[in-house]
This record gives structure tokens, C-alpha cells and sequence, in this order.
């Protein structure tokens, strides 16, 4: 993913206006999702009509390294894994532990002037094999910890350093769903901080459509669990069956689909059910979205902020007979939303690059923003090419992520 940034060793640009103090450069939220598929847009309508239709929306945008981890550290480091050595989840050869979190994004952010804050879900491991410190760089920190980010309730947060719980993993108490508590948190600090003197950057990481922990997926028989608003409010939708569902010819296929036998009704079953879950709970993400959108509209910052909407990974939900999961190839696995609405972003269709990278801004856009200097990506750094006159800058061409898992999908 591009990371916005400045080109050259020259002084970044606007930097005469922002030594006198007419810091023009924009706010920046980043709102990403767990696992979502591009096909999972259909049930939120407010990201498409708040953010697709009045920006770009990019339908060849994918992800190199469809794995949770490994994705997450390339958004946070501009590097491809072989680079940024965070290979999978877990010890020895991922999780969070093996990132270099000193060179990442919110440390070039809050050197630059920014105001960096991180809500939700970080990467595997933070608060499990490491401690549930701030990691450096974010001056706001919201961070899920260890294995309670993977359930809706009875999560734990740290709040700039202090650990604090919410409710019990099976008490549903519904003022305690985690992403309306993250979403009252981003609204909250969009509120302190949006119209303050220095920019904002803010991520906010749901985990919807993710899948909840095993002991809660055992107990409520669901994948993951939605709003108690939205329970049962997708239940009668017809699964999606793209020409890839089940597939009955794979010949022309790697070993690991063709030996896969085709799915029996029992699975498909098991999908639709899972299909059900995982998009009810994006009911709550699509409502988080449109506070957000709210908050900074209230605040008078919504002109000045460009709001980025995407995915970690895609999903495999019967997809080349592949009952579910990630890290292939395939498109429904590495193919990620990704919606960039902002000023000098029209409401049409873009072109992502289809190369295996998810690129924003795209090469025509920019936006002042800090230096990188001696990165390496595994793909390049370069200056804008073809950029707006009003709008001087530059950016980094970095591809989320490539290597191996250990981990297939089931």
C-alpha cells in the first residue's frame, strides 16, 4: 500500500507554509477491515454512498501476501515481507514480535507533525508474545490485546498504556459491542482533534468480518457474532455463487485445489451460515463509517481529510471448492476493497494496479506529507509522476507483501 509521503531530500512540500504556521496538509483516516472480500460491499451502504460515490473506488486492488500479519506490517512499513520479515502469525517467523515497528508509518507521521492515533486491532501477537506497550510512533493509542481482540465482547484495550476491559465474552451487552466502542472512540478523537492546528492521521482497525475465537464460535454456534441490532437481519440472503464456487473443472489448477474433493452439502451449508454471520457484522462497521464520516463533518474537517477504505485480506467462502480461509492467491482471498474519498478525488471508478500491489494514492494524486528516506520496499521509491500542479508531492509504490505461510486455508 502507498504511503503518502515526500519524494526528495528537498524541504517537503508546503513545509514555508507550515513554518508559518498554515499547516495546509490534510487529515488522513484509514479504516480497515478483517478479512472483508470486495463482494462484501453490497451490504454497506453507507461506505458506498459516503465514501465510493464521492471518491475512487479501485476494482483491481490486491494484496501480494493475503495473511493478516503480514499484510498489516507491510501497510505499517511500505516494504514487501521479505523485507520487513514478518513472514506469518506467529513465532519464529511472524507475529508482531518480528516487526520493526522504530521505521513504520506513525513514527514518519508524528515526525512530520502529525497527530497519530491507532483504535482497534494491530497485528498477531501484540500483547500475547509481546508486552501491550504503545508501540512507537502513535500519540493516541487504542491498541486490542493478545487473543481477547478476536471477540466482540470481553475484549481488552490499551489505552495508552493502561489495559482497560470490556464486559465478558458472553454477556452481549450490547453498549459494549467492540466496534461501536471503537467507533465512539474514533468519533471521539476526530471530535478533540480534527480541526486542531496539526493534521490527523488516525487508523482504526475493525475486526469484523473476522472470525471470533474458538471457545465463542463453540458456545453461540456462530463464526462471529453481530450487533444484537442486526442478529438475524441477513439470514434469508441467498449465498453468492461466483462462477469460482465449487468448481467442477479444476484441471487447470495447483495440486492443492485438485486434490480437493468437490463440496458436499453439509459445507455449503456450514458457508451459508458463515456468510450470514460474517455480513451481519459488517452491519456495525457500515454504521461506524457513517458516524465517522458525521464526526468530521461536525467538526468542520471533513473537506480537509481524504478517508481510506479497505481490507487486510480478502476470503475464500467455497471459492474453488476452498470452504474458507486466505493466504492463496485466488482472487476472492487477495482481492481487497479499497475506496479513497477526499478532496481532488472524483466519484467514478479507478484502476488499481492489478500487479499484485494496492497503491493509494495512485500516481496521479498526491499529498504533502513526510520524507523516507533509504527505503526499501522490494518494489521502488519514486517522486509522483504525472501530479497536479496544485497538489506537489510524491509517494511510495509498496506492494502489501510476498512469501510463505506455514498455514493453509481449511
Amino acid at each position: 500500500m502507498a504511503i503518502l509521503v515526500g519524494a526528495s531530500r528537498s524541504p517537503a512540500p508546503g513545509a514555508e507554509a507550515i513554518a508559518a504556521g498554515e499547516d495546509r496538509r490534510p487529515n488522513v483516516v484509514v479504516l480497515m477491515t478483517d478479512d472483508q472480500t470486495v463482494a462484501d460491499l453490497d451490504v454497506m451502504p453507507h461506505v458506498r454512498r459516503l465514501l465510493a460515490a464521492a471518491g475512487v473506488t479501485f476494482d483491481r486492488s490486491y494484496v501480494s501476501y493475503p495473511l493478516c500479519c503480514p499484510s498489516r506490517a507491510t501497510y505499517l512499513s511500505g516494504q514487501h515481507a521479505h523485507n520487513h520479515h514478518v513472514l506469518g502469525l506467529y513465532p519464529p517467523t511472524g507475529g508482531y514480535g518480528r516487526f520493526d515497528a522504530r521505521g513504520s508509518l506513525p513514527v514518519w507521521l508524528e515526525r512530520a507533525g502529525y497527530h497519530t492515533a491507532h483504535i482497534g486491532k494491530y497485528m498477531n501477537g501484540y500483547g500475547s508474545e509481546t508486552p501491550a506497550d504503545p508501540p512507537p510512533g502513535w500519540r493516541e493509542w487504542y491498541g486490542a490485546v493478545g487473543y481477547s481482540t478476536y471477540r466482540m465482547w470481553g475484549y481488552t484495550l490499551n489505552e495508552n498504556g493502561a489495559n482497560r476491559s470490556y464486559g465478558s465474552p458472553l454477556d452481549q451487552d450490547p453498549a459494549l459491542y467492540q466496534t461501536d466502542v471503537l467507533a465512539r472512540r474514533a468519533v471521539d478523537v476526530i471530535a478533540r482533534r480534527a480541526a486542531a492546528k496539526d493534521p490527523l492521521f488516525l487508523s482504526v482497525a475493525f475486526l469484523a468480518p473476522h472470525h471470533e475465537g474458538p471457545s465463542i464460535r463453540r458456545f453461540g454456534g456462530h463464526l462471529v457474532r453481530p450487533a444484537p441490532r442486526h442478529a438475524g437481519r441477513l439470514a434469508a440472503k441467498a449465498l453468492s455463487l461466483p462462477p469460482a464456487f465449487n468448481e467442477v473443472d479444476v484441471s487447470d489448477k495447483p495440486s492443492y485445489i485438485r486434490r480437493r474433493p468437490p463440496l458436499d452439502a453439509a459445507q455449503i451449508d456450514r458457508i451459508t451460515r458463515n456468510y450470514h454471520d460474517r455480513q451481519e457484522s459488517l452491519l456495525a462497521v457500515d454504521e461506524a463509517v457513517a458516524e465517522i464520516v458525521g464526526a468530521l463533518r461536525r467538526a468542520g474537517a471533513l473537506d480537509d481529510t481524504y478517508v481510506v477504505f479497505t481490507s487486510d485480506n480478502g476470503y475464500l467462502q467455497g471459492e474453488h471448492r476452498v470452504p474458507s480461509g486466505k493466504l492463496l492467491p485466488h482472487d476472492p482471498s487477495s482481492r481487497v476493497p479499497l475506496i479513497v474519498a477526499g478532496r481532488g478525488c472524483p466519484g467514478r471508478p479507478g484502476r488499481g494496479n492489478s500487479s499484485g500491489t494496492s497503491t493509494w494514492p495512485p500516481p496521479s494524486w498526491s499529498w504533502p506529507g513526510p520524507r523516507r528516506d533509504g527505503c526499501s520496499t522490494g518494489g521502488r521509491c519514486c517522486p509522483s509522476r504525472a501530479t497536479p500542479r496544485s497538489a506537489p508531492g510524491g509517494y511510495i509504490d509498496a506492494p502489501r507483501s510476498v512469501g510463505a505461510e506455514q498455514h493453509l486455508p481449511s
